[in-house]
């Protein structure tokens, strides 16, 4: 099949199935820690409340580092700054268990995350950054950026699954000490692979994050993926406190890992082939799409009638980043594209924290409906952003 020699073609290039599994292992952790603190903490404290505030300094710790510690990848490269830093997150992760095990106080839990955040980085921002220095062409960095938008939904598919089972099943403490430990191990494995790794610049960067920022259609992409951000977070509560409300709770992760599932197959046949159209117009069309499907999810009677609105708003997700992604590689300067795609992530992560907490206030004011109300809301101010940026997109990357 056409689709599987694509394939094929790319995972064939010099080291790159090598890395490119040794990434899928390294980002498992990122599905798993933010739950498996919750579940942690609230488990031994008694207090939702502290473990969202510890889940939060995580997640805020990992949006701001994320771009600083790629700046420095950039100019240093991935195995220089990343094995230690990849190092410390996972030591800091393990040692806010054993804190939390020792009923520590609050205090310290919040600045064991922080440093476990803030040391973090972004594994997936490395992978894609491996790819734009391997691929030959443009065809094949499509590719590849479509199987990376698929192997990345794994992390969201198995990982709060395995975090959830291992925490009833076994013992709460588990899901984080082996985040922490996949988080070395897989870090480790990825970044000692000299061979593909992108060439340093070498070169200091002037200024603080504007200096890239100042590419101000920049601005525009990543306030679509804020806002995409926004319905990621905003379908999460949504669709747990749906399920709650139908007195069936236990069925929401099964209809979010279908959700992931839409996105994962999506990204496989999205990259199996060269599709009409350029990037800036897949973009847009993809928000389109997404919005649809968040208006839809009002429609439901029945969670198995969400989940299958869920799968098919999915399918719109993948290609969505991709096309994103591409544009992101083709406005960057070629010395920082890992900084690029690591403020994708970061405005993904902040949306993500945006959208939980706005989606909470709706539903405590209407139930699921106001909190699928902010879902939608994100995805029309994204179409609004993507279709604002396209005449710009259009000329910038003719």
């Amino acid at each position: 099949m056409r689709v599987l020699k694509r394939y094929r073609e790319v995972l064939g290039l010099p080291g790159a199935w090598r890395f490119s599994l040794a990434g899928v292992m390294a980002r498992l952790p990122i599905g798993m820690t933010g739950l498996a603190m919750v579940i942690l903490i609230s488990s031994g404290y008694g207090s939702y409340a502290l473990g969202g505030a510890t889940t939060a300094a995580y997640v805020l710790a990992v949006a701001i580092g994320a771009p600083q510690i790629s700046r420095a990848v950039d100019r240093y490269g991935q195995s220089r700054v990343m094995l230690p830093a990849v190092t410390l997150s996972g030591l800091a992760g393990l040692g806010l268990t054993y804190a939390a095990a020792q009923h520590a106080p609050g205090a310290v839990l919040i600045v064991l995350a922080v440093v476990a955040g803030g040391a973090q980085g972004s594994m997936p921002t490395l992978v894609r950054a491996r790819w734009t220095h391997v691929a030959r062409n443009a065809s094949q960095l499509h590719t590849a950026f479509s199987m990376e938008a698929a192997l990345d939904e794994i992390a969201f598919m198995v990982g709060p699954v395995l975090a959830t089972w291992l925490a009833t099943a076994v013992a709460p403490w588990l899901p984080l000490v082996l985040a922490g430990g996949i988080q070395i191990l897989g870090g480790w494995l990825f970044l000692t692979q000299r061979a593909t790794e992108p060439p340093a610049s070498g070169a200091p960067v002037r200024g603080t994050a504007g200096s890239l920022l100042s590419i101000r259609v920049l601005w525009l992409v990543f306030a679509a993926y804020l806002m995409l951000g926004i319905v990621f977070g905003g379908v999460d509560v949504s669709t747990v406190a749906y399920a709650k409300e139908l007195g069936r709770p236990s069925s929401a992760g099964p209809a979010l890992m279908v959700f992931s599932f839409g996105s994962f197959l999506a990204g496989l046949v999205y990259g199996g082939r060269r599709w009409r159209g350029a990037p800036w117009q897949h973009f847009a069309a993809g928000t389109v799409l997404i919005g649809l499907g968040a208006g839809s999810f009002f429609f439901a009677t029945s969670i198995e009638m969400l989940a299958l609105l869920m799968f098919l708003t999915g399918l719109a997700l993948s290609p969505t980043f991709v096309a994103g992604q591409t544009l992101v590689q083709h406005l960057v300067p070629a010395d920082r594209v890992t900084e690029g795609f690591a403020w994708v992530a970061t405005s993904i992560n902040a949306g993500v924290s945006l959208g939980s907490s706005l989606a909470g206030v709706g539903l405590d004011r209407a139930g699921s409906p106001g909190g699928f109300a902010v879902t939608l809301a994100g995805a029309c101010l994204a179409l609004v952003v993507a279709l604002a940026a396209a005449p710009t997109l259009r000329r910038r990357t003719a």
